[in-house]
């Protein structure tokens, strides 16, 4: 495979003639002075119809000029003025070129209201969210949960409100974004030293585990972080093409996937970076807290409200990584990363046809009890914040034991399992037990635990709810005192800990602060703030009589 005609680049202006060389070069100035144009005219609300960042949504909304805007009689550049900051972009009328506005018509505006089948995941808030209308607008010929997960595919009727978005075209499924049952046959080793790049040949010195291939810290990152490796792979060969070939040059060594940082050096920093933004992207649609994407050179979008969260992890990571013109080309169904990702792993919407939807109608949470001992004394020490890395699903809970030190000091207060499983994962701190006992991470209810010390358990045991698993330490990633982090998955997918599957330990149920790390705990009409203190009022004991 040509890693040039991979990465969509166009080498055919080396072989022409010096005149056709020319003519090029004046071809691509001016096509980049319309295109500066066509950004600016982004920034200030003036959209052509076919401009390709933009998209009306399902049905056809027509395009209607703003009132008093008025239409350039010569070159459009003599009208445009620009600050220097990029932020603020406005039209400079100049009398003698402008229109009469009232000689202008609007356009007629489509009031259609929208049919939209709900995705797998969605909840009539978060739905709303995104359609920018009240939950009470939305209406559906079935019984809508308030709350609650909507079945996947229930028909909704949405009114119209919003016009210019991004493209509504969807690039990957979820599946094929989290660490899903996709990935239960993929071989990563195999399939990197098969394609025989850069990435076969990479070694990095990690502290943790000193030199690691490339192949290992593809799956390291992968299955700690809960992403799909086939889009780790594939983010790596679009952008530096270091699977099946060799970086162009110093910088597509070093910085990989684009973030030039000294700090971001090599990579296993890089792919943490990918990361952190994919999940930023993901978690952050799943759950209505974005609604649009902002380019480097400024330019805002409104992200198309039937996207599903995996086209928008997407979206929202080359956004950070290109300007408005880059990102555009990502979306290219001839050599943007869709057609990529199919040359290199067949089609994803194949293969999600036999996984998803990723959450069946009826899911729930299984009981599941607090993580510590009948009786001792600890502290409700963390709200819903990252289940891994910082950013990403707010999906884990942190609790501490009592202590009469602060900071990491060792405790004799032991860890215990809130549900029986299967422990499918044992090392530095961590221990995951799978709780449908396939030995699988990607499929069904998983939990994780991090920060233990002492581990009581091997990988292959099965442990039964209360058993030890471990005493809470600073052991195992970033910490500034000894806790006990622990957070949920289901098919790979992490779970928000204040959601429509609410994290709920000993009929406790967690509910999530304006910040992170910030929340409470509910139960009977009983409220525990969370206190990275470990305040008087977040003390939390388990009770012979919890649920």
């Amino acid at each position: 495979m040509d890693k040039r005609l991979r990465r969509g680049k166009d080498f055919s202006l080396g072989t022409q003639s010096a005149g056709r060389k020319l003519a090029r070069l004046l071809r691509l100035s001016f096509m980049s002075l319309v295109w500066a144009f066509v950004s600016l005219a982004c920034a200030i609300g003036v959209l052509d119809q076919d401009d390709p960042i933009f998209s009306a949504p399902t049905g056809g909304a027509q395009w209607t000029p703003t009132a008093g805007v008025p239409l350039p009689t010569e070159d459009p550049s003599s009208i445009i003025s620009t600050d220097l900051t990029g932020q603020n972009l406005e039209a400079t009328p100049t009398p003698a070129i402008w229109a009469d506005a009232a000689d202008f018509a609007p356009a007629p505006i489509d009031t259609t209201p929208l049919l939209y089948y709900t995705q797998a995941g969605e909840t009539l808030p978060v739905i709303a969210v995104h359609f920018d209308v009240q939950p009470e607008d939305i209406y559906s010929p079935m019984v809508l949960p308030v709350e609650s997960l909507i079945p996947p595919n229930t028909l909704l009727i949405i009114p119209r409100r919003l016009a210019n978005t991004t493209s509504a075209i969807k690039i990957l499924p979820d599946s094929e974004v989290v660490y899903s049952p996709t990935t239960i046959d993929f071989d990563i080793e195999a399939y990197i030293m098969d394609a025989g790049g850069y990435l076969s040949n990479y070694r990095e010195w990690l502290g943790t585990s000193q030199w690691t291939t490339g192949t290992d810290i593809v799956a390291r990152v992968a299955l700690e972080n809960s992403i799909n490796p086939r889009l780790l792979l594939a983010l790596l060969e679009y952008q530096s093409g270091w699977v099946y070939g060799w970086p162009d040059n110093a910088l597509e060594e070093d910085y990989p996937l684009g973030m030039v940082d000294l700090n971001r050096v090599g990579l296993y920093s890089q792919l943490i970076w990918a990361i952190n933004h994919l999940s930023n992207g993901y978690y952050g649609w799943r759950d209505g807290h974005l609604t649009e994407i902002q380019f480097s050179d400024g330019v805002t979008a409104r992200l198309s409200p039937d996207l599903n969260a995996g086209t928008v992890a997407l979206q929202y990571y080359f956004a950070q990584v290109y300007d408005t013109l880059g990102w555009v080309q990502t979306l290219d169904t001839t050599n943007g990363i869709a057609p990529l990702y199919e040359r290199l792993f067949g089609s994803p919407w194949v293969r999600a046809m036999d996984f998803e939807p990723l959450f069946p109608r009826d899911l729930t949470q299984p009981p599941m009890n607090l993580p510590f001992l009948i009786g001792q004394v600890w502290s409700y020490t963390g709200g819903p914040h990252g289940a891994w890395e910082h950013d990403g699903a707010r999906a884990a809970l942190d609790f501490a034991p009592a202590a009469t030190e602060a900071g990491c000091s060792e405790s004799n207060a032991w860890v215990t399992a809130v549900a029986a499983g299967l422990v499918v994962r044992n090392g530095h701190g961590v221990i995951v037990v799978d709780l449908d006992g396939d030995g699988l991470e990607q499929t069904g209810w998983n939990i994780l635990y991090l920060h233990l010390s002492d581990i009581q358990v091997r990988i292959g045991d099965w442990v039964e709810s209360s058993d030890l698993l471990g005493h809470p330490s600073c052991v195992g990633g970033i910490s500034t005192g000894t806790h006990v982090h622990i957070a949920r998955k289901y098919n790979g997918e992490w779970i928000s800990a204040d959601g429509p599957l609410a994290f709920t330990l000993g009929g406790w149920q967690a509910h999530a602060g304006s910040a992170v790390y910030e929340g409470t705990l509910t139960r009977n009409g009983q409220t525990i703030p969370a206190s990275i203190y470990g305040i008087h009022d977040s003390r939390i004991v388990r009770t012979r009589d919890d649920p």
